[in-house]
């Protein structure tokens, strides 16, 4: 019989091309704003840890060095208000967007079954699905996840809106997941990110949303944005004990081992606060400066509460904005890319250098 291929859609980025193309033969150059890849260096202390690592002779370990595990629970206990777990409670991963991608996989999903994600969200969350054969259904409301719902994906604080999900809230989307049977999973890689308080975003495994009890929680995290290791693809799931064991299994007979350098240089982030803060400034600091520019320039900023992206409107078709952006020789993103329905906002992200967000500045004050 023939071979039929994985049923995926377009890659949406691909449609974006011409606009780059455009922003491109600006004549005083290209201002990209589009895609959330960090531009500032990787941390010395990250960086040396590395560098002192790779004598890797050996295979790593699937479920990372014993000080790997003890540095990710020190750091839950520290800044995500869990402080009850253990080593059986973390793994490491090859970045986050491979276990966003493939956990209905590892979990065993399959035809039948439902995958709940964001209403606007990362697409990765219904491309995770459809790898399966799995049902996926945008929903913010628990009230409307279907009762065949296997995986409910949360992502607090939100890409590409900014939003951030409150304690209350959590805890709601976990009680209803609870009542389904299903498996519940706040993809958190922004947290460290807030613009409006001193505190991190909260997370799904804080005492106060699950009272200790983990059993079909889990909570995925990524150090390439507070810690600019995009490139190390390094980042880690929590939670309950016996989902780690199950997926563990399915990692170690698929080969999904985080290299040995990256596991040294992930202790190393994970116990390093300065440079976070550090970094959180800066993004403070080009924000403090979009902001403004794109408000002069009749934009309108919704949510944008945390992360790495501006989510903004005039009111217009997004491909409209993308295009007059574009003509400026400013790139960014349609809200059509993530679910947005008429499309009406574009992601503006913060992740470009300083004088990149002063040359955007600069042309948004030619638009106003």
């Amino acid at each position: 019989m023939p071979r039929t291929p994985l049923a995926l859609p377009d890659f949406p980025w691909d449609s974006l091309t011409p606009f780059a193309d455009r922003a491109r033969s600006h004549p005083d150059g290209f201002v990209d704003l589009s895609v959330g890849s960090p531009v500032d260096p990787t941390p010395a202390v990250v960086a040396r840890a590395l560098a002192e690592a790779t004598d890797a002779h050996a295979y790593p370990q699937t479920a990372g060095t014993p000080a790997l595990r003890e540095a990710i629970v020190d750091w839950y206990a520290r800044r995500r208000g869990a402080d009850d777990l253990t080593v059986a409670n973390v793994m490491p991963t090859i970045g986050s967007k491979e276990l966003v991608g493939l956990l209905p996989l590892l979990l065993g999903l399959g035809p039948g079954d439902v995958v709940v994600h964001p209403a606007i969200a990362y697409p990765t969350y219904a491309i995770g699905a459809a790898v399966v054969g799995a049902r996926a259904v945008a929903s913010d409301d628990p009230a409307e996840w279907p009762a065949e719902t296997k995986l409910v994906w949360l992502n607090s604080p939100g890409n590409p809106t900014g939003s951030v999900l409150s304690v209350e809230q959590l805890r709601a989307a976990v009680a209803r997941a609870r009542e389904l049977g299903a498996v519940i999973v706040n993809d958190e890689c922004y947290a460290e990110l807030v613009w409006d308080s001193s505190e991190p975003a909260p997370s799904i495994l804080d005492y106060r949303v699950i009272e200790g009890v983990r059993s079909n929680v889990l909570s995925v995290y990524s150090l390439s944005k507070q810690s600019n290791l995009a490139g190390y693809r390094a980042a880690f799931v929590a939670g309950c004990s016996n989902l780690i064991g199950e997926i563990l299994a399915v990692r170690k007979h698929l080969g999904l081992i985080p290299p040995a350098p990256v596991q040294a240089a992930m202790i190393a982030a994970l116990a390093d606060e300065e440079h976070v803060a550090h970094q959180r400034e800066l993004y403070r600091a080009r924000r403090a400066k979009l902001v403004p520019a794109l408000q002069r320039a009749g934009y309108r900023i919704d949510d944008s509460e945390a992360g790495l992206y501006l989510w903004a409107t005039k009111g217009l078709d997004a491909w409209a904005t993308v295009s007059e952006l574009a003509d400026a020789g400013v790139l960014v993103v349609p809200g059509s890319f993530y679910g947005e329905e008429p499309a009406t906002h574009v992601r503006v992200a913060l992740t470009a250098s300083d004088a990149n967000i002063a040359e955007a500045v600069a042309r948004l004050d030619l638009l106003s």
